[in-house]
């Protein structure tokens, strides 16, 4: 979505931006992510990639995944983190905030566990950054009838086209 006449960003613009702010605190020596649940245009709930509350960070003790060369996208219950959406989910379980009908904006398309976590959550569309190897969310995002978008950075074309449109086939969801 383009900026406004105004040179404003646009909404979705905005909350992308917020999302690699968020992004910064993540812990994780590998990938920082971050995410911004929205609804009716207002954050309800932010979450970054860590290790649980009083739970030393990989910062301190190295990545699990690394030290047993587990590959990206791979065995993710070994991992001492927490993925940006799932604790965006928590955040919004904590303070009691319904996440129904919910925006998610993410650095990085979700992976299976995430998505299955917000389909049952009720999500109703997932804004990301950047694509992330996961067929099988994609596929279940497509069943359930949650709609995804990859916003690219501004400026960013592939092919001469604007790719901030929702992509057409299940191969640009990732």
């Amino acid at each position: 979505m383009a900026s406004e006449p105004s040179g404003r960003p646009s909404w979705d613009e905005y909350f992308m931006d917020i999302t690699a702010l968020v992004a910064g605190r993540a812990t994780c020596l590998r990938r920082r992510v971050g995410a911004v649940l929205v609804r009716e245009q207002r954050i309800v709930a932010t979450g970054y990639n860590g290790a649980p509350v009083g739970v030393r960070h990989c910062l301190e003790v190295g990545c699990l995944r690394a030290q047993m060369g587990i590959p990206s996208g791979e065995r993710h219950e070994l991992c001492r983190g927490l993925h940006a959406e799932q604790n965006a989910i928590i955040q919004a379980a904590l303070y009691g905030v319904s996440i129904e009908g919910a925006i998610l904006y993410c650095t990085t398309m979700p992976c299976i566990i995430c998505t299955k976590m917000l389909i049952n959550s009720r999500i109703q569309e997932i804004v990301y950054r950047e694509g992330y190897p996961d067929q099988l969310a994609a596929d279940m995002l497509a069943e359930a009838g949650i709609p995804i978008r990859r916003l690219p950075p501004a400026g960013e074309t592939r092919g001469g086209v604007d790719r901030s449109a929702p992509p057409s086939r299940a191969e640009d969801r990732t």
